[in-house]
């Protein structure tokens, strides 16, 4: 176990190859986004710089910058976080600035000086100026969870590995997204996610397929999409989820295809499943979104994978 050095809200532990970021739980006034990620593991290749600013009400901040590319979550956000739900931020009693810079400078030093961009305090840069380069891959895990939000249309979850699905609920849904029934992604078909934060007008998580085909333009008619709207989708839970679909989609260890399509035909063939998806036809079928011929053709299609 390295030196560790707590402060507001998170504790950081330095070890000789890594900063792991320990976040307090159960206080109310500790963000729910580091309640949800507990602890992140931060390889020193991770991190392009290593800044300590005045904070507010008699505080400084240490803040642990990463590379582009690094961290799935970071990517995932694309800079919609707010500054408090930073989580590479260290915020410390002005009066442990000493100690700060201490580590600030420990820290700094173990930084690949081929990636680091040498930001000092003030923003200008101190000893050898270097381009911060993106990484080739994330070296940063995803959250592990929570892997299943409710949404404002639906619910969206995630295996962990290989399958999004999104299940449409009665009063949220568009009419577009009813006809088209609830939605299973496999992660090898999808290029990208979009992440707007629910705390920004018209939030939603965006799939993006690998076949760029056309989408529509607004998210509550995509199927490939489920929108938030007002107490849907918080950040603690959909960005978290949002940066585990990003991974799994980039990763270099995917399911292979012959083992994701296996598990795909075994989950048509589940009755249960079947079941549920005769039953949810039923639905659109008497909210009118699909006719009598469209019904008795899709019921049969579906009784046929038993």
């Amino acid at each position: 176990m390295g030196d560790v050095l707590a402060g507001i809200h998170a504790t950081w532990e330095f070890e000789s190859d890594a900063l792991v970021i320990r976040f307090e739980r159960g206080n109310r006034n500790t963000p729910r986004l580091f309640g949800a990620l507990r602890e992140r593991r931060v390889p020193h290749e991770a991190l392009a710089s290593v800044t300590l600013t005045p904070g507010k009400r008699g505080t400084v901040v240490l803040h642990a910058v990463p590379r582009p590319g690094a961290d799935p979550l970071m990517e995932a956000a694309a800079g919609q976080l707010k500054e408090t739900c930073d989580p590479y931020r260290l915020v410390l009693p002005a009066d442990r600035e000493t100690l700060a810079e201490y580590y600030r400078d420990e820290l700094r030093a173990l930084l690949p000086r081929d990636v680091t961009a040498g930001v000092g305090d003030s923003g200008e840069g101190h000893d050898d100026d270097v381009a911060v380069m993106p990484t080739d891959g994330f070296l940063v895990a995803a959250p592990t969870g929570p892997l299943s939000f409710k949404t404002y249309d639906g619910r969206a979850s995630f295996d962990g590995m290989s399958e999004i699905a999104f299940r449409w609920s009665w009063t949220g849904a568009s009419s577009e997204k009813w006809k088209a029934g609830d939605q299973t992604f496999s992660v090898r078909e999808l290029s990208g996610v979009e992440w707007r934060s629910p705390e920004i007008l018209d939030g939603y998580l965006r799939l993006v397929p690998r076949d760029g085909a056309p989408r529509p333009a607004q998210p509550d008619r995509d199927p490939a999409s489920v929108v938030f709207g007002l107490g849907y989708g918080p950040v603690h839970e959909s960005l978290p989820f949002a940066a585990a679909v990003l991974a799994a989609i980039r990763g270099k260890d995917r399911v292979p295809v012959a083992v994701a399509a296996g598990a795909a035909d075994a989950a048509r063939r589940d009755p249960g499943a079947v079941a549920d998806r005769i039953r949810h036809l039923g639905d659109l079928h008497r909210a009118g979104l699909v006719t009598d011929e469209e019904f008795s053709a899709k019921k049969a299609e579906l009784l046929a994978e038993l």
